[in-house]
């Protein structure tokens, strides 16, 4: 359990920022180099270096070497796991606004 909630935490703690989302966005779309990762955003490669690293220990991301490149795709598994923390309360909450549904009908009649 622990280790799960770890796991969760670093994975929301690394969709917590716009830059990172937008590289996991991207890479989804294609593996890309980290040169072309960098190319869109304002800022230095070492930051996103940073910003790489931080998704590859929450799991999101997969670094592959070939030559002197570095190539960058998602890793499902760790977004599977979120989606999945997610969908248990999206069912409570269905739950609960079908019963709020529910009253609210009996209360019109």
């Amino acid at each position: 359990m622990v280790e799960y909630t770890l796991s969760l935490d670093s994975i929301f703690s690394s969709l917590a920022d716009p830059i990172r989302r937008d590289i996991l966005k991207r890479v989804t779309e294609r593996e890309l180099n980290i040169s072309d990762i960098a190319m869109p955003y304002p800022i230095s490669l070492a930051a996103i270096s940073k910003h790489l690293k931080i998704l590859e220990r929450a799991q999101l991301i997969i670094k592959r070497k070939q030559g002197k490149e570095q190539f960058v795709t998602i890793s499902p598994v760790a977004l599977k796991h979120a989606g999945d923390y997610i969908d248990q309360y999206a069912s409570l909450w269905d739950e609960r606004f079908d019963r709020l549904e529910s009253l609210l009908k009996k209360g019109e009649k």
